[in-house]
């Protein structure tokens, strides 16, 4: 099942199996999310809950109990529901279950919450905490932009002048080596050499918005001012790049297992909410 909103200017449609969004096109038709040709990547732009990134040999303990969760966690591949919709927005909602406590032993309502505004699509998380107990947690967006032009016409500008150091990846683990993503006034032209390693995974940016240019000219804006880090990715020859704002990454090979210890997590009181936003704005 899917639910589309719009206005005058944009209609976004959003699965509701991962609340997921999956198109997003303006009124002359254009669409700017990836279509999921599962040739390159089978996803559009899924939710990464209640994981980011990769766990060491997959598994975490809580209070000296092991659990297991793949890649990303499980939201993205769980049915949410529609709670609240209007023309221009849809609020869908994902609630603990059996299900989820087998592999995640905490009571939780993950909100997604989806708001066109003139030309940009806000994206809001909200993640409730139904316990008497905090509870740990990353999340995380991987949407992926459509590059239908040759890759090499497009390219990043960040909206500060920064050193931009990043993260390798090793055995999908975050590694101790760094290096640094050489620009000129803010840009880096976009080749598929950068990503020969994976993701560019920067665990700290002073910039909170990166703009992707096409042929030199702004295309799209993704603001990300309320997450503290940033995964940047695309496979090889694939006509799209993912600018996924994150709380939160995969683990260190030094990781303890233990999820409340984790780098980057989020320790969510009882009967509190958590809320953050992110925007992908077409220019």
């Amino acid at each position: 099942m899917n639910t589309t909103i719009s206005n005058s200017t944009l209609t976004a449609s959003i699965k509701h199996l991962g609340a997921e969004l999956f198109s997003l096109k303006d009124n002359q038709n254009k669409e700017y999310i990836w279509e999921g040709n599962p040739d390159f990547w089978g996803k559009h732009s899924p939710i990464l809950f209640p994981i980011v990134g990769t766990l060491k040999n997959n598994t975490y303990t809580i209070e000296g109990k092991e659990y297991q969760l793949p890649r990303h966690g499980f939201a993205r591949d769980m049915e949410f529901i529609l709670i609240e919709k209007t023309e221009n927005s849809a609020v869908f909602s994902l609630q603990s279950s059996t299900e989820t406590l087998s592999k995640y032993p905490f009571e939780f309502e993950l909100q997604l919450i989806y708001t066109l505004h003139e030309y940009t699509l806000d994206i809001e998380y909200k993640v409730i905490n139904k316990s008497e107990n905090k509870i740990p947690f990353s999340i995380g967006a991987h949407p992926a932009i459509a590059l239908p032009e040759n890759f090499e016409n497009y390219a990043f500008k960040f909206e500060k002048q920064e050193t931009l150091t990043y993260y390798l990846l090793e055995n999908d683990l975050i590694s101790n080596k760094t290096k640094v993503l050489e620009t000129n006034n803010n840009e880096v032209p976009l080749n598929y050499e950068l990503f020969k390693n994976d993701a560019l995974i920067f665990k700290a940016l002073e910039s909170n918005s990166l703009t992707i240019l096409e042929n030199s000219k702004p295309y799209i804006k993704v603001d990300f001012e309320d997450f503290p880090s940033l995964g940047i990715w695309t496979k090889e020859k694939a006509p799209f790049i993912c600018i996924e704002p994150w709380f939160g990454y995969s683990d260190t090979d030094s990781n303890s297992g233990d999820l409340f210890e984790k780098e980057g997590i989020i320790v969510l009181d009882a009967n509190a909410d958590f809320n953050s936003k992110f925007s992908i704005k077409i220019l």
